[in-house]
């Protein structure tokens, strides 16, 4: 019986990206599961049993990332910074899901290149290795060196959109139509250059959604102050699932100006809700958006606003494009992404134990 172990330590936060990742494909990894597989999943104490009765558990504590000599035919690390990698000889699979830290200003060379040997020291140890886009396995080809014989496979992220979607309003509702992000407020999401809109749309208000960094978040609000649109700006924080349907069902177009991202998950979510993108046209992202989406060619103010203002002139007076972009969002389903990962398991197996 083939045993295969999910590393899903960083599943204790179910509110980040990657909690929501381990959490609804190692679901559809369940449901998927062929007859004789073995499945065991890294988990918190009061995660047992989330994936039902069919699977095995292994409790994380901080005693797994000095001992564990657990003995597996698979196993699985589904993101770069993981601390906890097999000490025994056996199959390793390594998931990068971006690089994005040694590109960070705010960090120091020193510690990017400690960074960038853990990650390589994973690399050599890995008999496949996988990314979640094709600009990820581009970076990684080119940053890190990647042994002849490993192979490097793209299995792109799902998203899960319940088919009826709960929606709540949110504590504080924007006082008219409104444009949306989601995502960690950190610097490279370059959401600033977006509040220039709220200046000639004086109908609109922005809604910045997430987690934030504190010194990023003043930036922004101090720069509306000055643009004289601090009024029309919302900044709710985190905000859970049901509040995030609500944001995406109802804002008139959908922002996502990132410069770095391994994926961009929210684009695929606004996508699935028929709703315009506009989106930086770096790194992974025309991956993501395809040719429904709108690019930003650069982030000047003008260019901004004249690129807003003909891609909403575009989607208004085409009927058909809400139902284009639903069909580019169903490109990405974790369905899929459990499908060819099963397939990259079986093949593995095939292969000698290390």
């Amino acid at each position: 019986m083939p045993r295969l172990f999910l590393e899903t330590e960083r599943m204790a936060n179910l509110t980040s990206g990657l909690g929501q990742l381990c959490l609804h494909l190692g679901r559809e990894l369940v449901r998927q599961k062929p007859p004789g597989w073995e499945l065991t999943f890294l988990v918190t104490r009061d995660q047992v049993g989330i994936f039902g009765p069919s699977v095995t558990y292994r409790i994380a504590s901080r005693w797994n990332r000095i001992w564990r000599f657990w003995k597996f035919d698979i196993w699985h690390c589904l993101y770069q910074d993981t601390h906890i990698y097999p000490i025994r000889a056996t199959r390793f699979m390594y998931t990068i899901l971006d690089l994005n830290y040694l590109a960070l200003t705010q960090y120091s060379a020193q510690r990017k290149e400690r960074r960038k040997k853990r990650y390589q020291a994973r690399i050599n140890q890995a008999q496949a290795i996988t990314t979640i886009s094709a600009y990820v396995a581009q970076d990684v080809r080119q940053q890190l060196v990647v042994p002849a014989q490993t192979p490097v496979q793209v299995i792109y992220c799902g998203v899960d959109i319940p088919e009826q979607v709960p929606v709540t309003p949110p504590a504080v509702v924007p006082g008219g139509p409104f444009l949306f992000f989601i995502g960690m407020l950190q610097s490279y999401k370059n959401v600033h250059t977006m509040l220039p809109l709220l200046v000639v749309n004086p109908d609109y208000w922005l809604v910045l959604a997430g987690p934030d960094k504190p010194e990023y978040s003043q930036e922004i609000r101090e720069q509306a102050r000055q643009l004289g649109v601090s009024n029309r700006l919302l900044m709710p924080g985190p905000i859970d699932e049901s509040t995030k349907w609500w944001f995406y069902t109802h804002c008139d177009a959908f922002l996502f100006p990132s410069l770095l991202e391994g994926f961009g998950i929210p684009v695929v979510e606004a996508m699935a809700f028929g709703k315009p993108v506009f989106s930086s046209a770096l790194t992974s992202l025309p991956e993501v958006g395809g040719s429904e989406a709108f690019y930003f060619p650069s982030f000047d103010a003008e260019t901004v606003v004249e690129t807003f203002r003909k891609g909403m002139e575009m989607y208004r007076s085409d009927s058909a494009m809400p139902d284009r972009l639903r069909v580019q969002s169903q490109k990405f389903r974790w369905e899929i992404a459990a499908a060819e990962y099963w397939k990259l398991y079986q093949e593995l197996m095939r292969t000698p134990n290390p």
